[in-house]
């Protein structure tokens, strides 16, 4: 369990799960930059120098604090390309989700814990898409306002649902216009990990009362790092903060929720309707040349997700 965390929290993008945003935006923004980019997102590196979220996520963007990470631990400045790299893939992956979806005719998109997350803006929608993006109030009043204040404007229908997810989300999904009886693709992109076992199949049962057939639904699994080896990471990375001179961020794995009784997205979904498959991340990487051969958790399948996609039957 989460020791960060309680039944009732909140935050905005500068605290607790807030800040997760702020730290995928920042990969994001150093993707973007790379002359092999696997993903353009111009907003990103906009939303994360806005946010104040800490010294750390913005010095990210930085290539002279890589390279001195690089000269005082090598382990940790792979984690680092690791992390830059799996977010790249990621983003791809359901990027071309959501492509796919509406070259199927899907025109309801529905981004779950969206946070930064910048598709209603960046992506090229078909005529008639409507996205909603549902988060906590300030989560996504910083972004609309942010965007807007430096003349960003989205390119489909972006319909904000300002709500917890713990709460009654399905029906302020439906005050904002989303029509049940239509095929709809939805996203839980870094998600699932912040949520508890039981949470994540409550997510998923509403999500199917919510589906026609033909709704397609997309996830990233929680993934599970030994106990051990994160520790030592933690303390590494936070020598490594003190010798740059950055204030320590919060621990990330501290905010998620470490749940043996977890359930398999993909054979959840098979057993409810849905017909699911399951695609490795560190495939994924392999695949797109994203892969950090020295990266030290390489051997522990347990430590990478899934990306898992499904079909309602």
């Amino acid at each position: 369990m989460s020791t960060l965390r309680s039944h009732d929290d909140t935050w905005d993008i500068r605290t607790s799960v807030g800040t997760t945003a702020v730290m995928v935006a920042a990969a994001r923004a150093v993707e973007t930059d790379q002359p092999d980019a696997l993903i353009r997102d111009p907003y990103a590196k906009l939303l994360v120098t806005n946010a104040n979220a800490g010294v750390l996520w913005e010095a990210m963007l930085d290539p002279s604090v890589a390279a001195k990470v690089e000269t005082l631990d090598e382990e940790a400045a792979a984690m680092i390309r690791h992390m830059r790299g799996y977010q790249a893939v990621r983003t791809n992956f359901f990027d071309t989700f959501f492509a796919d979806a509406a070259a199927a005719g899907i025109r309801q998109m529905v981004i779950l814990a969206s946070g930064l997350d910048s598709r209603a803006y960046r992506l090229d929608w078909p005529a008639g898409t409507v996205v909603y993006e549902i988060d906590q109030p300030q989560v996504l009043e910083y972004k609309s306002t942010t965007l807007a204040d430096n003349d960003v404007t989205p390119s489909a229908d972006r319909r904000a649902v300002a709500i917890d997810l713990r709460q009654d989300w399905p029906a302020a999904l439906r005050e904002a216009g989303f029509d049940p009886s239509a095929p709809t693709a939805w996203l839980a992109e870094g998600l699932l990990m912040y949520l508890p076992a039981e949470a994540q199949d409550r997510l998923f049962t509403q999500i199917g009362e919510l589906s026609p057939p033909g709704s397609r639904i997309a996830a990233e699994t929680a993934a599970s790092h030994a106990d051990e080896r994160r520790e030592q990471m933690r303390e590494r990375f936070k020598k490594i903060a003190e010798q740059v001179g950055l204030e320590e961020s919060i621990d990330v794995g501290e905010l998620m929720y470490r749940d043996e009784n977890r359930a398999a997205v993909a054979d959840w979904l098979n057993e409810h309707g849905w017909r699911a498959t399951a695609q490795s991340s560190a495939d994924e990487m392999r695949r797109l040349d994203r892969w950090v051969v020295d990266v030290p958790m390489a051997d522990d399948k347990d430590a990478f997700s899934e990306f898992v996609t499904a079909e309602r039957q």
